[in-house]
């Protein structure tokens, strides 16, 4: 008995995107969707009662992140993830492996795992395949990730040959160590870079260990993003059809609608809540800078075709004003929008792919949003 099962429910008839569920212990998710970030057990800015509002229908957490603090072994006394953040939807748990290798100097990597400091205070600390697994155990999410090698862009072919190598014999040891299979499932990572043929190595051994998800990591690291949807258009067809297809790290409008389009079912980034909090606000005529003078007074919502909280409540004037005078509210504000705005987004494209007409959505969408000029 499978702990997630995804149920294809239709591809649309011009591209690859398709329509799906997926079913975890904490409650059914449609795609494809995107998922707010709650990096450190909360979602900046949000309650669980707000995104539930919003219709979020599944949140990301940091393994990394909550290891360093409070502790996973705190989070398992409480019961749990969930019943620490008062959430009882689902909950997806990155291995660390980014947050990790991305540290730089701070961090060595070996066969048995990498060596690191802590980006809080310099202690020493070690994550290996099967401590990454244990993390996620005792934080009690519906899907975990196994602790994967993230390579940086660009990486000369046999650094990511050998990285992509490492992370199928990590992947290995995640599944073997793995002790809640009966509530929590574990997606494995495809890695090779932006190399085709290391790609398709990839693919081939992660889907042979036979994991209930898949994900597209590597991507969304520094480079073109026609190459990123290069690697997505033959990397994508390799995953299989019956199982969920998540590609990691972005959530900017174009894309979220490129990625869908190449048959993508999940997807996740810090950058909407990230540029909120800076006064960055998307709406359906583009990017938007409420801090800006030019909307002193200006008493009109963020965004008139938006019907969010913040949208319906208040006006560019004022929540600029509460961003000039360092107001907590304004970045509430502003990360319900944007938030809310990528979750419509979704729910829009779920219902242009259930019509077959995604490319003109899109077409509309990007003529709009300032993407086409």
């Amino acid at each position: 008995m499978l702990t997630i099962k995804y149920e294809f429910i239709k591809k649309e008839k011009n591209t690859n995107a398709r329509l799906g569920k997926i079913t975890t212990p904490h409650g059914e998710i449609e795609t494809p969707i995107f998922m707010p970030v709650g990096t450190k057990a909360t979602v900046k800015a949000m309650t669980p009662e707000e995104l539930k509002d919003m219709n979020a229908q599944i949140i990301l957490s940091n393994t990394y992140h909550l290891y360093l603090r409070p502790g996973h072994k705190l989070i398992e006394k409480a019961g749990g993830l969930h019943k620490f953040m008062n959430w009882d939807r689902p909950i997806l748990t990155d291995s660390g492996g980014f947050q990790v290798f991305s540290l730089g100097d701070l961090r060595e990597i070996e066969e048995k795992g990498v060596h690191f400091r802590s980006h809080i205070d310099g202690s020493k600390h070690f994550i290996s395949p099967e401590k990454s697994i244990e993390i996620q155990n005792s934080l009690g999410s519906d899907i975990a990730m196994a602790f994967d090698e993230c390579p940086p862009y660009p990486a000369d072919r046999d650094y990511v040959k050998k990285s992509l190598e490492r992370t199928t014999r990590w992947a290995k040891r995640c599944k073997d160590y793995h002790k809640k299979p009966d509530t929590q499932g574990i997606f494995g990572i495809v890695q090779g870079g932006m190399y085709r043929d290391l790609r398709e190595q990839s693919a081939k051994e992660i889907i042979d260990l036979d994991f209930p998800g898949y994900a597209v990591g590597g991507l969304s690291v520094g480079e073109p993003a026609e190459l990123m949807y290069e690697v997505l258009d033959y990397t994508v067809p390799l995953l299989p059809k019956d199982k969920p297809r998540y590609l990691m790290g972005v959530g900017s409008p174009d894309y979220l609608f490129e990625a869908v389009i190449r048959g993508i079912d999940m997807a996740d980034c810090v950058l909407p809540t990230r540029i909120a909090r800076n006064g960055t606000v998307f709406t359906s005529s583009g990017r938007l800078v409420v801090k800006n003078a030019k909307y002193k007074e200006d008493f009109s919502p963020l965004d008139s075709e938006c019907d969010c909280y913040a949208c319906k409540n208040y006006t560019r004037a004022y929540i600029r004003h509460l961003f000039k005078a360092d107001e907590i509210l304004g970045a509430r504000l502003t990360t319900t929008h944007n938030l809310y705005f990528l979750i419509k987004l979704m729910e829009n494209i779920r219902e242009a792919i259930k019509q077959d007409r995604l490319l003109e959505y899109r077409e509309e969408f990007y003529k709009k949003y300032g993407y086409l000029k």
